[in-house]
């Protein structure tokens, strides 16, 4: 597996780029709004997009995806919970600040359990509702030498030292602790997190020393 990332936005929501190092392909995760750095870093590494991948529906994380999917043509990806939230600006946040964002209808609907598959990378679809009714983590299970630990991409759920806010439309902590301590924890402690916003982690450091847990 090959990572790049970079916070977009006023929100500084954490795009990422993963791919697969034996085919090129990629996905793009949480596009949070038009920056020239995802085209280009998909350019210079010679990668093709196969997917956009939303891990929620809010306004800092579906920004750019009609922009990206005009630019690259690839499929949208969310869970079917949060499909909503792509068209509607009351729902995804950004009716509050004026600037209402809607994204082209999903390609996809999610369900928890589902697999996406990128070359030779295998998504699983984890279901974590609580910051959103769909917010979804995509893990990246160990595989052999090529990726001794698994990685977890958590979006707005699960950050290093604390968790997704669960004050807006459609949120609830008890559903999101929950969601955590049963389908996140569980996970090997040396999985590595990367969250919707701020530094990576893992489930360990998380496990042992995050206040909401």
């Amino acid at each position: 597996m090959r990572i790049w990332s970079r916070e977009l936005g006023e929100f500084a929501a954490n795009c990422y780029i993963i791919a697969c190092p034996e085919s090129g392909a990629a996905a793009v995760v949480d596009p949070g709004q038009p920056d020239p750095w995802i085209t280009r870093t998909l350019a210079e590494k010679g990668l093709k997009a196969e997917v956009i991948l939303l891990t929620h529906g809010h306004l800092d994380h579906i920004g750019g995806v009609a922009w990206l999917k005009r630019e690259i043509g690839a499929p949208v990806l969310i869970h079917r919970d949060d499909a909503p939230l792509l068209t509607d600006p009351t729902l995804n946040g950004s009716a509050l600040f004026g600037a209402p964002v809607v994204a082209p209808p999903a390609d996809r609907l999610l369900n928890h359990g589902d697999e996406v598959t990128v070359g030779s990378l295998r998504f699983q679809v984890i279901h974590t509702p609580g910051h959103t009714p769909g917010g979804v983590c995509f893990y990246l299970a160990p595989e052999g030498s090529q990726r001794r630990v698994g990685h977890l991409i958590s979006g707005d759920t699960l950050f290093a030292g604390s968790v997704g806010r669960t004050d807006l439309p459609g949120g609830s902590h008890a559903q999101l602790i929950h969601s955590i301590r049963e389908r996140l924890l569980p996970l090997p402690p040396d999985t590595v997190v990367y969250p919707g916003h701020g530094p990576t982690t893992t489930i360990g450091e998380e496990q042992a020393y995050n206040p909401f847990l």
